[in-house]
Parts: C-alpha cells; structure tokens; sequence
C-alpha cells in the first residue's frame, strides 16, 4: 500500500545531508520548473503529466526530477502515484546561501566575519590610539552583517 501524504514518513536524515539535498534540488533547473509545477497544480500530478506540462524529452526524465524531490523531502506520492507537494519552499531564501565544501552557509556570515576580523585587527594594531569614530563604524557593520546572517539561517528551509 502507498502511503498517502499525510501518512508520509521521511527517513531521518543528519541536518547536513538535508540541507544539501534541498539545496541540490534547486540548483537544477529542471528540478526547479517541475517542483512549480506542482506547486501551481490544483491537484496531484502524474509522470507523464509533468512531462507534457513542461515538454520534458521522455517520462524517465521526468521521473528521475521527481524522484529527486520526494528525496529531498519537498514532494510526495498520493495513494495514486501521483506527486504532491510535501512543503512550501520560499525559493528566493535559497539565494541567501552559499555552499562551501560540504557546508551551506549564509552569505552574509561572509561578510560579517570581514567586518569582525578587520574591526578585531585594527584595535588590536592601534591599541588605545585607535578612532573611536572607526570603531563604532566597525562594530556597527559587524553587527549589521551578522544579524542578517541570523535571520537567513533562521528562514533557511533544511
């Protein structure tokens, strides 16, 4: 018996291998326009169904797309066989990201650790001769940068 969505249960996954997978899932442009489509849908889509709808080579293009979503836990099969989606994935928060080696990371946790570093350097090289002027404009931007970097990681979708 196929499970239905909300009987759906997703293997548990370390938090690293699901942030890759969710973050592998839209970096395919392919994956990217079928997963709108299903969103967009009114109701569950078939195989063939996403290939017309996208005018895909074959089905086993379309399946192989799909069957990458149901992984990444952001679509699902009805009792049908026919795929949903599981989760609302607000896209452009992926943008928010980078991936470095195995890890996805903010942004903007870049440009916050500049910001701390040169902050850091300057006191330490100048001491007590150091602007206070330029040590407000440092800790500011730190601080600046790395609450944006809180706030992407809070929104992340892994």
């Amino acid at each position: 018996m196929v499970p239905t969505p909300d009987e759906t249960v997703e293997p548990q996954k370390k938090p690293q291998e699901r942030a890759d997978q969710v973050f592998d899932a839209f970096t395919n442009k392919q994956r990217l326009r079928i997963y709108w489509l299903l969103l967009t849908s009114n109701e569950p889509l078939g195989v063939r169904e996403v290939q017309r709808g996208l005018g895909l080579s074959s089905p086993s293009v379309a399946f192989h797309h799909l069957d990458k979503l149901v992984e990444s836990g952001l679509a699902g099969k009805d009792v049908h066989g026919r795929y949903i989606p599981l989760k609302n994935v607000e896209v452009s928060v992926l943008q928010a990201f980078a991936r470095i080696g195995r890890f996805v990371l903010p942004r903007y946790s870049f440009y916050a650790t500049f910001f701390t570093s040169l902050t850091a350097g300057y006191l330490l090289l100048l001491g007590s001769s150091a602007n206070v002027f330029t040590m407000i404009l440092g800790i500011a931007s730190s601080g600046a940068f790395w609450y944006e970097a809180l706030r992407s990681w809070r929104k992340r979708p892994f």
